[in-house]
This record gives structure tokens, sequence and C-alpha cells, in this order.
């Protein structure tokens, strides 16, 4: 099987970004980018880009939104590598953006007016559905999220509330399976929240409100 293009390529463009792609994150989707269109029209303040991989998202804010600050969050140091480089290739300025090693929140220490999560969240029963060139080249890491992929999802859901601000807000994509069980974990925790479909008619993101 051959490596996959974008790999080949060594970058893939999202939301006017150049996203590199030499330390092989999970690719960039386009289902991610509609999604992150939306909360780039209303982000104001410091955002956290977290289980950031390629940087994509965060880096789409740095790009589009002027005089943003986003830190990106991720556990793995060569993907916070290839985010370093992404920015330096796109010229956004080192004071704007901060790189942390960080187990979900393991190593985050402040509030953010905007936390944005494309979480590990693939189930591993669902295994056999994943194409197989995604299985064979990309990061295991970045896809499987447990046995229901709800894993990661219920810890980050259970203490992001922690590191909002007073109004913060929380972007954070999912299998359109799992909506049920998400808003069965925030409807207690959290004072708003909607689910947002994707270009494929499919629930694929949810905003919360602090």
């Amino acid at each position: 099987m051959e490596l996959p293009e974008d790999y080949k390529r060594g970058f893939k463009e999202f939301l006017g970004v150049k996203v590199d792609l030499s330390f092989r994150p999970l690719i960039p989707r386009e289902e991610t980018e509609d999604w992150v269109k939306k909360a780039i029209g209303e982000i104001k303040g410091e955002c956290l880009d977290l289980f950031a991989g390629s940087g994509c998202i965060g880096l789409a804010v740095l790009k589009n939104v002027p005089n943003s600050i986003c830190d990106f969050g991720d556990r793995e140091n060569s993907f916070l590598k290839g985010i370093e480089k992404s920015a330096r290739e796109n010229g956004i300025e080192k004071e704007r953006f901060n790189l942390i090693e960080t187990d979900i929140f393991s190593n985050i220490s402040k509030k953010y007016d905007y936390i944005l999560a494309n979480p590990p969240y693939v189930a591993e029963s669902r295994k056999d559905e994943v194409g197989e060139d995604v299985k064979m080249f990309e990061p295991a890491i970045a896809l499987y999220g447990g046995s229901d992929g709800m894993e990661i999802i219920r810890i980050f859901l259970n203490n992001a509330k922690d590191y909002l601000k007073e109004n913060g807000v929380i972007y954070m994509e999912f299998d359109p399976g799992q909506k049920e069980l998400i808003e069965e974990i925030i409807e207690d925790k959290y004072s708003k929240f909607e689910f947002l479909k994707d270009r494929y008619n499919k629930y694929r993101v949810v905003k919360i409100e602090k």
C-alpha cells in the first residue's frame, strides 16, 4: 500500500494554512474545517488547541484571527515540533503561541476563552471500518479512544470546565454515534450546548458554554 499523497507531499492546506506533515501527525480532515471555520468567526481572546496533532486547528486561528493567541497541547513531542515548523513557515510570530507537552490537562496551568479539541474518538470495536491506509500510516494515538471511543472524551469533558474562563467556550469534535453519550455527560455540567452538523449532514462537533 502506498503512502498517502499528503504525507508524500509533506503538507496539507487547511483554511489558508500550509500544515506541515513531516512528523506524520493525523492528516487534517475536511469535516474538521467546517467547524473550525465557524469557530474562527467567533473567537476573541486566548485559545487552547488540545490534542493538537498537526496543529491545523490552532494554526488556522492564528492565521485568520488578527492578534489571536493560541497554546497547543499534545502528548507527542514530535507533533509539537511539526507545529512549530508550520508556524514558522506560515509567518506566525513566536510570541503568539506556546507548545505544551501534556496528557490531556496534565501540564495545562491556565484558563482559556476557547478550548478547541479534536480528541481520539474512534471506538476500537469499529477498527474494521477504518481505511487500511489510515490504519497503516496514520498515528493510532490520534485515532482510537478506547472500546467505545469515549475514554479520552469522558476525561476531557469532566475536567475542561476548570480550564475555561468565565463565559468560556469549548468546541469538540466527535463521532456522530457518540452524540447521546456526550449529551449525558455535559447536560449537568455546563450552562449551554449545541450540536452542529458537518458538510455530510452528520453531527460532528459540540459547542459548549461554561
